[in-house]
């Protein structure tokens, strides 16, 4: 499968947008976006250049993308899914996106990046209804409950996370269980649940042309 390997900043700095991709590095003053708020190159701040409405498009699909660590076969093939669900076809394809293991494990706070988050979920640590996932595009349902696995509970990555998890902020559709640190779908996410900051009828409009 391939990988986005360019730099994380970077990606930031071309869109003009903090997109969160680094974790918590990115709510500190090392964040790129602070200290260098301008498109990467090497003559420095530039003027914006104007863009068309098909550059406007590309740019908030390529937005969307790096946000959820997604390469363009994937992304198009999600949106090609919500579009032969019936309903609202944006709505549909944001679900499809939270609805991911990798994002729920983001969402959640277990990962402090999508990036983190899917080599999570990639190393095997999850499981799904008592059942080892190790695939960060599976779909999970409502009622599905994620546990860490027992033989990755040591990990030191899992040691503090009761108390990281005091201080998380948990969107409403994912409730976490302190007791044995497993988190439930109580249902999809709503309106209110889906990010403010992708417009996802200009993503429709670039994939319909």
């Amino acid at each position: 499968m391939g990988k986005n390997l360019a730099p994380k900043c970077k990606q930031c700095r071309r869109l003009g947008e903090k997109l969160l991709l680094k974790g918590e590095r990115c709510s500190t003053p090392k964040c790129a976006m602070l200290k260098r708020n301008y498109v990467p190159g090497i003559h420095g701040p530039k003027g914006k250049k104007r863009s068309s409405d098909y550059g406007l498009q590309l740019a908030e699909k390529q937005k969307a993308r790096k946000i959820y660590n997604l390469m363009e076969k994937q992304f198009r093939l999600i949106f090609e899914k919500a579009q032969k669900k019936t309903g609202d076809t944006g709505k549909n394809f944001l679900k499809l996106l939270e609805m991911r293991l990798d994002n729920v494990i983001f969402r959640s706070g277990f990962g402090a990046s999508h990036t983190q988050a899917r080599q999570l979920v990639n190393h095997g640590h999850f499981t799904v209804n008592n059942r080892k996932v190790d695939v960060p595009s599976f779909t999970v349902k409502v009622g599905d409950v994620i546990k860490i696995k027992k033989a990755s509970s040591k990990n030191r990555f899992f040691r503090d996370l009761g108390e990281r998890m005091k201080k998380a902020e948990l969107p409403s559709w994912i409730h976490f269980d302190a007791t044995d640190l497993s988190l439930k779908v109580l249902h999809e996410p709503g309106e209110n649940d889906m990010p403010k900051n992708v417009n996802v009828q200009m993503i429709i409009e670039f994939y319909s042309k």
